[in-house]
């Protein structure tokens, strides 16, 4: 997830030293230093012993194997966090300024070794080195020093009211919080949930997706070393039916964040209303709208619809995998965009400075895209470029271009997850507005015009919790994230955020009364 624009300028910043990186870090060098789960502080083995392998995408080799929990770990991890948000333990008691203070140093901490977890992010998850070091950690480093800027500005109010009484109202934290995130940005994802978990006081045992667990082990590391209390902090590696499935039925824990697919985000709330009711946040799939007007710049649209599906090989809940462009320019912009998709995608090592498309997460996943790509040929969508893997090894997916995409078609509902692009022409604005909106998801939506009159009509119209205007994938961590419809509910960054991990109480204090 990387904004055209605002994002543009932090990724200048680190990508002049991403080439160095590259030559300091390959897959064969890359040390793994975390391998156990992280509870209280401490890096322990499994109470199972079991332990389960992590793959390089990008080679299809075993990188290591990693401790796997389970619903005896979660309940330790669970006991320890909820030891340390007691009333009077270290952490709740702590001034917010000082809570502010570790968060800062953890993201100081974070820069300092910013080459290294860049590299093992980019092991881990198949992203190019460039990426890694100069969009995910970023934000990663970013996020957290905006939150912990909140620390000491989470505040009550004094309430005038009727009769003779002080009220006024107290932000506390929620308690324990269990954070679930997904693989296609490990440390991002994971930065997104802990951030303001942390700022307003909570403790949390995150799992962490199996595919990718490695970079969150490893900053939970540099926690320890900057001074966070024991059982604030807790990480977990493991699988969604058996340690998911503990976190997001477990009755001493009071709110889950979950980053993931609508299938499995129902599955969490289900869990939530079966237990003891605790508070859920679901940030889930999409299959975003991306709708291109005649009188847009073209090149401006080009070039921010293919990061719009492209970026991070699809593997993005808000891709603008729909894109509808209207019928005048239709033919020239399909044109473009294949042009592009086979001139600008450059596949291979993702440690090489060139390489800007690296492979899907697993097997399972590739085979899955492969799948849709064959749907979307047997029902008739135009295939312009790409559809099959690429080379022999690794998990590696060609850019993918199809025209004439028909509304019913498989491709046009279902998230593929994966770097196909698929271009529908309409007629006129209130056509393109109900085919736009007639989706189960609500994630995203992007508008390209030169109009202004129309670019508010659209922004209010088209259903979705991101709206973006001649450009894609704005991301920063002042603006809150999350969707409409079965893209979930809450917000993930800004202000917003914050509401979902404090409890409002209100306390009324009888004032006496002199007597005339």
């Amino acid at each position: 997830m990387i904004a055209s624009k605002l994002l543009s300028r932090t990724f200048l910043r680190y990508q002049s030293t991403a080439a160095a990186a590259a030559v300091a870090y390959n897959s064969k060098n890359v040390p793994v230093h975390q391998t156990k789960l992280f509870i209280n502080n401490e890096f322990v083995e499994s109470v199972s012993g079991k332990r389960f392998e992590v793959i390089n995408p990008a080679t299809g080799d075993l990188i290591c194997d990693v401790a796997e929990a389970d619903k005896e770990d979660v309940d330790i991890a669970v006991a320890a966090a909820r030891k340390a948000v007691e009333y009077g333990s270290p952490w709740r008691t702590m001034d917010a300024s000082q809570r502010g203070r570790l968060m800062y140093k953890w993201a100081d901490a974070i820069e300092r070794d910013l080459d290294y977890i860049a590299a093992l992010e980019t092991l881990d998850n198949g992203k190019p080195l460039n990426d890694s070091r100069g969009a995910d950690l970023p934000l990663v480093i970013n996020t957290l020093r905006y939150f912990a800027g909140w620390c000491d500005k989470i505040q009550g109010k004094t309430i005038p009211s009727d009769g003779s009484n002080f009220v006024y109202t107290r932000h506390e934290p929620v308690g324990v919080v269990g954070g679930i995130t997904p693989w296609n940005f490990p440390l991002g994802m994971f930065a997104w949930k802990i951030a303001p978990i942390l700022a307003c006081g909570n403790t949390c045992v995150m799992k962490v997706a199996e595919q990718t667990p490695l970079t969150a082990l490893y900053v939970a590391k540099l926690a320890k070393e900057v001074g966070f209390p024991e059982g604030v902090i807790n990480v977990l590696a493991g699988y969604g039916p058996t340690a998911g499935r503990a976190i997001a039925y477990h009755m001493d824990i009071e709110k889950v964040g979950f980053t993931g697919s609508t299938e499995v985000g129902k599955l969490v709330q289900e869990a939530s209303a079966k237990s003891n009711l605790k508070r859920v946040t679901l940030e889930l799939g999409g299959k975003s709208p991306n709708i291109i007007f005649d009188d847009c710049d073209l090149e401006q649209a080009v070039a921010a619809s293919h990061m719009g599906v492209f970026f991070n090989v699809g593997q993005c809940c808000c891709a603008g995998t729909r894109i509808y462009v209207q019928d005048t320019m239709y033919e020239k912009f399909v044109e473009r965009m294949v042009q592009k998709a086979q001139q600008d995608r450059i596949l291979g090592d993702p440690y090489d400075p060139r390489t800007n498309h690296g492979p899907q997460i697993d097997d399972v996943q590739l085979n899955k895209i492969l799948g849709l790509v064959e749907s979307g040929i047997q029902q008739g969508a135009s295939l312009q470029t790409g559809g099959a893997q690429h080379g022999e090894k690794g998990y590696y997916m060609q850019p993918t271009v199809f025209a004439e995409v028909q509304d019913h078609m498989d491709i046009s509902t279902q998230e593929i997850f994966g770097p196909v692009m698929q271009i529908s022409s309409f007629k006129d604005t209130d056509e393109v507005i109900e085919r736009a909106n007639n989706s189960q998801y609500g994630l995203a939506a992007a508008v390209f015009t030169k109009n202004v009159d129309r670019m508010y009509h659209m922004c209010t119209a088209l259903k979705a919790g991101n709206m973006w205007g001649n450009t894609y994938n704005v991301l920063v961590p002042q603006s809150p994230f999350g969707g409409f419809k079965q893209s979930g509910f809450g917000r993930d960054l800004g202000e917003y955020a914050l509401s979902h991990y404090t409890e409002v109480k209100c306390v009324s204090i009888a004032v006496p009364q002199k007597n005339s």
